[in-house]
């Protein structure tokens, strides 16, 4: 059995660890040979500590021996993205800065990681600081797309996603704040679920209230998910906000979809331009819904006021978390985040209003939009995995893009709303390149959001198309 290991799940492989069919070693051997088989491939892992994770599977199988109580991913190896702080394991941020950054502390989502039983086992690549769909930077090179080795794997959260497309793990902490999650689930054939505000809350923080940027995760599957979720859920004193779910994710993810008002737009209403081909395969899935018994029909709430609410927050947050680091070291840095930080020291009080204002107005829209459908449905990237050479799409359809977040509207809208969406695998183009598929529902209704992912990935069975290293 130990051959097919990779090819398990997180609550396959969980399974067998918990009625000792398996131990955590050979699950963690496994996870090893895989990523000698592929990460030169792909480039996804960028720092390993197999000594760390050998104790670490060890001491999980003592456990097991024990009888004690299992936590909930058990023995479960995983890398880690590259942003979030890993007690005693580097952590670069993809930036040469902070190239020998070994933190003392572990960020909340990797505390409670570690918590419930994973064996933490290194580092995945990511943009320099996050900044970008697209995973580069100038200290380890480019992660690909593992569907196709030419191409992007997205991002930030792309060495996460090539990993967990890869085989070499089956879920993935990351965070989103415009897409990262959702982004290069799209472009490699995975789930990748951004949570509610306060679902998995951003400890430590600089702005303890702000609300853009996500934790959340990325798997081969929906189930997957929700079992992560239920090790990472939950409120922190350290941040003001309430914990918005009402249900555990612990439920079934079973959801009769009889009845169930989806609202579908190709260009969210705001002639948002898309890949031609990314709105063929998915206009092609619809079609399931109505089998479902939903009840699909063309319509997008009203997003005007989105990209500025989205621009001016992302600039304030920029310049909070980065402008100190981008003083210090200048030109060290990429422009991307230069800009954005000049961008935010620009601003001005009366951007802060009307960006408010907008914010406001686009709450109130949402609101009613969603007191009709039950389910806005949307593609999640606006182009295919891109040639891997390039920093980022520069148009589609002929639209030119005037800057590097322009490629990615179809996500940082829906951030912009503040609400909680996921990625699901939802086809192919002809020349083999996965596209995603967006749903979005209403804050706190993770839970739902999650099961009519669920509905869909089970109806397709597109998450089950490995792809060929």
């Amino acid at each position: 059995m130990s051959g097919a290991l990779h090819e398990l799940s997180a609550v396959e492989l969980t399974g067998v660890i918990r009625r000792r069919e398996v131990s955590a070693r050979e699950a963690l051997e496994a996870h090893f040979d895989r990523i000698d088989a592929v990460n030169g491939t792909i480039n996804a892992v960028v720092t390993e500590d197999r000594e760390g994770a050998t104790a670490l599977a060890e001491a999980a199988d003592e456990l097991t021996m024990s009888g004690g109580n299992l936590p909930p991913l058990h023995g479960l190896p995983m890398t880690h993205k590259d942003t979030h702080n890993t007690k005693g394991l580097r952590t670069t941020q993809g930036s040469p800065v902070f190239r020998d950054f070994v933190p003392t502390f572990d960020d909340l989502i990797i505390g409670r990681l570690k918590q419930a039983g994973v064996v933490t086992t290194g580092k995945t690549n990511v943009p320099e600081f996050a900044a970008g769909a697209h995973t580069f930077n100038e200290l380890f090179g480019t992660t690909v797309n593992p569907y196709d080795t030419s191409r992007s794997a997205g991002g930030s959260s792309g060495g996460v996603a090539a990993s967990i497309a890869a085989r070499i793990q089956p879920l993935g902490d990351g965070s989103d704040m415009g897409g990262s999650l959702r982004n290069p689930a799209s472009f490699c054939n995975i789930v990748g679920y951004r949570p509610s505000i306060g679902v998995v809350p951003t400890v430590p923080t600089r702005n303890a209230w702000a609300w853009l940027n996500r934790n959340g995760l990325m798997a081969r599957d929906v189930e997957d998910i929700a079992l992560g979720m239920t090790a990472i859920a939950g409120a922190d004193p350290a941040v003001p906000y309430a914990y918005p779910v009402t249900r555990s994710f612990k439920a079934s993810l079973q959801l009769d979809l009889a009845g169930l008002r989806i609202g579908w737009s190709a260009d969210f209403g705001l002639g948002v331009p898309v890949d031609r081909e990314v709105v063929r395969v998915l206009e092609g899935q619809l079609q399931l819904f109505t089998d479902l018994g939903a009840i699909v029909e063309e319509a997008a709430p009203d997003l005007r006021g989105a990209d500025q609410v989205f621009g001016t927050t992302r600039a304030f947050d920029f310049v909070l978390g980065l402008g100190d680091v981008v003083r210090k070291h200048g030109d060290a840095i990429k422009p991307e985040i230069r800009w954005n930080v000049e961008h935010g020291l620009a601003l001005t009080a009366q951007d802060m209003i009307d960006a408010a204002v907008a914010r406001t107005r686009l709450d109130s829209s949402v609101r009613r939009y969603f007191g009709k459908y039950d389910v806005f449905v949307s593609p999640t990237a606006q182009v295919l995995p891109f040639d891997a050479s390039e920093r980022y799409p520069t148009s589609v359809n002929g639209v030119e893009f005037e800057t590097y977040l322009d490629w990615m509207r179809s996500a940082t809208l829906i951030s912009a709303t503040g609400l909680p969406a996921v990625s699901v695998p939802a086809g192919f183009s002809e020349d083999g390149l996965p596209v995603g598929l967006q749903l979005v529902m209403p804050h706190g209704s993770d839970v739902e959001l999650l099961q009519v992912a669920y509905a869909f990935e089970q109806a397709t069975g597109w998450a089950k198309r490995a792809p060929e290293l």
